[in-house]
Order: structure tokens, then sequence, then C-alpha cells
């Protein structure tokens, strides 16, 4: 059963634009708070839904815009935690599981669909590998009946003939195929749009969302905060504070030690790469190489382990090193090799491992940690986009024993997201089926706004998937603030640089059309 998140249940409740966040930000700085949370990924959100629906009175901060960091830099999976089995942490597997069944059956169901996985059973695949393999997938499995995940929503591994396989993805290699393993798990429409959806919804349980607020210092009672869009520099105070800023939290609490874990992908056009709704899953080295085709008609081809020594960048880039290894690594899977000339974007992403003297980047534990440092500051730290509730839940647990906060459990297994709707329900929404896989039960208010103006529902350029009603909704319910906002995270069209320079124009005509609609 899916609750109903909302105090009121009212669509602005949840909206974030430019004019809440000057209001909140003026609030925020007059009272003290509960609880403090620095960090607009999906950690940092998480904690901020988290405490606010404990009855929690919540600020969180974030220097640039929602899911800025490593958030959006993501698979894109939801996943029941294969290459944690392979690696024999079993207990971290089964809390991969157990959160994936949250956000599939209860929280996202709207975000988050199956998705058919096909390991192709060619000769570099010897048949103690593929037992190995089919072991490992029934033990997964077994996982996802003890999370009481229907099978239905994720139906059993199966092996499966070389003529079906082919069919399931047609541009496997056909010579020396002697079947695939074909197994289910859960993937996100967009990494980004998960973040964006629990921020509002913990502005609907009166969290205070502050974006383009920058931290200059940071401790136990608060933190000293510069607004970019204002220039204003203000202080926010806090009964306690947490710490959620993925790989830069080191920076804010320096005796956090990380060494970050750098996975790089590649975007592809999916019919060239011959997949349409199955991904394609290769074992290589101890990893798994992933071919993830994306509802819009791209495909995302990764990833990579590698340690990143130094200062953390604002945007990771892909070194060319990873881009021979990508490409190499999917070669002999494929009929048709994906060459340089077939890649439209490319994207990376930081891992905030806990660093551990000795070990690489590649074996470091993917289990999080939650820290607090002599100050009094809690840092969550590590972990996975999957267990981002766990996390979260684990932080907010920390920050209520320390500073004695008057709050019960953790209620969010049970609280839906903005937009969601039990699975069945769905496809009786009254809009295009492209915008319910985004915005859910919203799509149906999204669509509303082209009957009053019937060119926006025009993409913003030829053959793209964002309309121009999409946009107007992101500036004015989804707290995108500039056109790179709208571009980059609210849409993935930033994905292909041709298409986001195709779209920019447009985008940033409506976008300062849209702000100016809604201030003050």
């Amino acid at each position: 059963m899916i609750t109903t998140p909302l105090p009121a249940g009212s669509l602005r409740a949840t909206s974030l634009n430019s004019a809440r966040l000057r209001t909140d930000l003026h609030a925020a700085a007059e009272q003290e708070v509960d609880l403090l949370v620095v960090g607009g990924g999906v950690t940092g959100t998480g904690v901020a839904l988290d405490a606010a629906a404990r009855g929690l009175s919540v600020a969180l901060v974030e220097a640039e815009d929602l899911a800025w960091g490593t958030s959006r830099w993501s698979s894109k999976l939801v996943h029941g935690g294969l290459r944690h089995l392979a690696h024999g942490d079993f207990a971290l597997a089964r809390e991969s599981a157990v959160e994936r069944n949250v956000l599939m059956t209860r929280t996202a169901p709207h975000l988050v669909r199956p998705l058919p996985q096909l390991i192709p059973l060619h000769e570099g695949v010897s048949r103690r590998q593929e037992v190995l393999l089919h072991a490992g997938l029934r033990a997964g499995d077994a996982l996802r009946r003890a999370a009481r995940t229907p099978s239905d929503v994720l139906p059993s591994p199966k092996r499966i003939p070389s003529a079906e396989a082919l069919a399931l993805v047609p541009g496997l290699r056909p010579a020396g195929l002697r079947g695939g393993l074909l197994s289910f798990d859960g993937q996100l429409v967009d990494d980004a749009r998960l973040v964006v959806a629990l921020a509002r919804t913990a502005a609907g349980f009166g969290a205070r969302i502050l974006t383009r607020c920058a931290v200059t210092s940071l401790d136990g009672g608060g933190a000293d905060l510069l607004d970019a869009r204002s220039g204003e520099s203000l202080r926010i105070r806090a009964r306690s504070v947490v710490n959620a800023a993925g790989v830069w939290a080191g920076d804010l609490v320096p005796e956090v030690r990380l060494s970050p874990s750098r996975g790089s992908h590649l975007v592809v056009d999916a019919d060239t790469a011959g997949i349409a709704g199955t991904a394609v899953v290769t074992p290589m080295s101890g990893r798994f190489l992933l071919l993830i085709p994306l509802p819009d008609g791209r495909a995302i081809l990764g990833l990579t382990d590698e340690p990143v020594p130094g200062p953390i960048p604002a945007v990771p880039e892909v070194p060319e090193s990873d881009v021979d290894f990508l490409l190499a690594g999917i070669r002999d899977v494929l009929g048709v090799p994906l060459t340089r000339e077939h890649v439209l974007g490319s994207f990376a992403g930081l891992r905030p491992l806990l660093q551990q003297d000795g070990k690489d980047s590649a074996d470091l534990s993917r289990h999080h940690a939650v820290l607090t440092s002599e100050e009094g500051i809690i840092t969550v730290i590590g972990g996975e986009l999957t267990t981002y509730r766990k996390m979260a839940a684990d932080a907010v647990d920390a920050a209520v024993g320390a500073r004695g906060l008057s709050a019960g459990p953790s209620r969010t297994t049970e609280i839906a997201l903005v937009g969601a709707a039990p699975r069945r329900h769905l496809t009786d929404i009254e809009a295009p089926a492209t915008l319910v896989a985004k915005y859910g039960t919203e799509a149906a208010r999204v669509a509303a706004l082209t009957e009053f103006d019937q060119d926006l529902a025009e993409p913003v350029a030829e053959g793209l998937h964002l309309t121009a009603a999409e946009v107007l909704w992101a500036v004015r319910h989804e707290g995108a603030l500039d056109v790179d906002d709208v571009l980059d995270r609210r849409s993935r069209l930033g994905l292909d640089p041709t298409q986001r320079a195709a779209a920019l124009p447009q985008v940033e005509d409506l976008v300062t059309r849209a702000l100016a609609g809604i201030e003050p």
C-alpha cells in the first residue's frame, strides 16, 4: 500500500521554484532548525525527507542544483546486488534487494521499471563460468523473493537459447553464441528525477530546500552560507547537522577520509548498438560491463572502477583510456563493434568510498558509514543509489540520538514520492505514456498545460523528447533556476552535446519567460 506523502495533498505544497526558494531562505535564517542537511544529492534529499516526515524542522542546503554531483552520473540501475553476491557480500546484496523492493513496489514505481538483462554466452564465457553466473542469478532471485518483490515485477532468471537471445538483443554477435542467461533488475527512468522527487516530497512535509547556497563554514551548530543568487551571506542555526556532500564530504569535515572511484559511461544510439528493451551484461575481470538501453532511444555503456587521486573536479571527465577500455570490452559481444564514431557523449561519476589503507578502489567496501565528528557533525558516506533510503534513515537516527531530538522511527519505507501510484494504475492516467514514465500521476497536469497553448506540446527542437510544457513545469514546480538545470538535470538532453545545442535556444527563451512569470 502506498501512503499519501503530502500534508494536504496539494501540488503547491511540493512545488519548488525561485519564489519559494527566496521565501524559504529568509525563513530558515530567522529560526533554528532541528536538522540542517548539507548536500542536494540522493542521500541528502533522502535525509531531508526522512527527518521532515518524522516531524522535524529541516533545511537542506546545496551549493549548486539538485542532483548536481554523483547522483546524476549513475548507471540508472536500482539493482539487487549481483556484484555484491559475486564478491561474497551477502549482507549488502540483501540490503540492496530490500531497498529495490521499496522503490519498485511502494515509494517510486512510476520512476523505476523492470529491466531485462542478458548475459550472452559466447566462447569467452566458459561452461564453468556459466554455471557460477547462473548460480549467482538464482541466489539473487532468492533475495528477491525474501524481499517480497512479486515475480510479475521481477521474474525469475532463466537460461535461454541463442535464437531467443538474438530476438531480445538483435545486435549480438551470432557466431559462437550458445544462448544466454536472462535476469531482471530495476532501472530508473532518470536518476536526477528521483532526486527531484525526493526533494519535492520533503518540501511537502515542510523541509526548506535551498539550492545555490554554498557552505563557507560548517560546525555542530549550523553553517555559514553564501547565496549565489543575491551574493548575501547568512547563517542557518541548527540543533543537528548532517553532512551528505558525497565526494566533497571531506572538504567540510576534514577527518572524513575518502578514496573516490570513477565510473565512466559512454552514450550511444540504441539502434546502432542493436539493443531495444534488454540490457547486455558482460562479465570481465571480476566486474560487469553493462550496455543499458534508456527510454529515449539512447543507450549507455559502462562502467569502470578507477581510483581518482587529487582534488575533486566539479564535473568529472571521461579519460581517453576509459573510452578505449569500454569499447574494447563490448567489441566481441556485438555483431557490429562500437567505435569512437558511434559515441554521442560521455559522463563519469565519482563514488564517495571510505578510504581503507592498502585497498584498491574496486575492492573498497560499498557499505555506507555514519560518522560523528568531534564537533558533533554527522557525516553519511559510501553506499550506493539503491540504498539511499537506508543511509538516510541511519543518518537521521544518529542525529536524533546524539542531540536528543523528539522524533519517532523512520517512516520512509511507506511514503510515496511525488507522482507515485501503484504500477497497475499508471496505465490509467490520461496522458501520453512518455510523460507518465517521467511524472507519474502528475503527467496529466503537465499535459494540461498544452490545453491552453497547443504550441507547448511541441518538442523544443525537432526529434527531441522534451516538450515546451515540460520546460515550464521544471521551472514552476521542480526547482529549475536556469537553462542548465533543465537540460542537464530535469531532462537529460545534456548527455548528448548535439541534442543539447539544438535545444538550447528554445529552452533558454522558455526558462526566461517562466522565471519572469513566477517572480513575486
